[in-house]
């Protein structure tokens, strides 16, 4: 897909739907994986120290692997001719609330809740986006 500019001196690519969820499927997956597997490390850059306590690392491998299903389910539907709609829009959602408990949390948690809440906002942005255009 191409985009003319409004002034008419070119045009610029536009993002094809499906290679913007495939790339969302994959960076659940990756990032789900990390989580699961080094679950204090991973998430040592969005909720510091604690990342390391024993409760933290159990929350953590959930979210980790919830991010793993999710993408799995997405790219499962995306290469078997399934509906990729429903795996993007739960995907949001879940974006959507790490980013809410981050920013409500932002005073006690490290600097690195800044790139947390601006990925998740992104992921939730563009899974919307391609939730609609799918």
């Amino acid at each position: 897909m191409v985009i003319e500019r409004p002034d008419g001196t070119g045009s610029v690519r536009g993002m094809e739907v499906t290679t913007v969820a495939r790339q969302i499927a994959l960076a659940r997956i990756a990032l789900g994986t990390g989580l699961t597997i080094a679950p204090g490390l991973v998430a040592r850059s969005w909720i510091g120290s604690d990342a390391t306590r024993t409760g933290a690392k159990v929350l953590s491998a959930g979210f980790g692997a919830r991010d793993v299903a999710i993408g799995a389910g997405l790219l499962h539907a995306l290469d078997n001719g399934g509906d990729p709609r429903p795996w993007l829009v739960v995907g949001a959602a879940g974006d959507l609330a790490d980013m809410l408990a981050t920013l409500a949390a932002r005073r006690s948690l490290p600097f690195g809740r800044i790139g947390v809440a601006a990925v998740a906002a992104s992921g939730a942005g563009l899974s919307l986006w391609a939730a609609r255009k799918a």
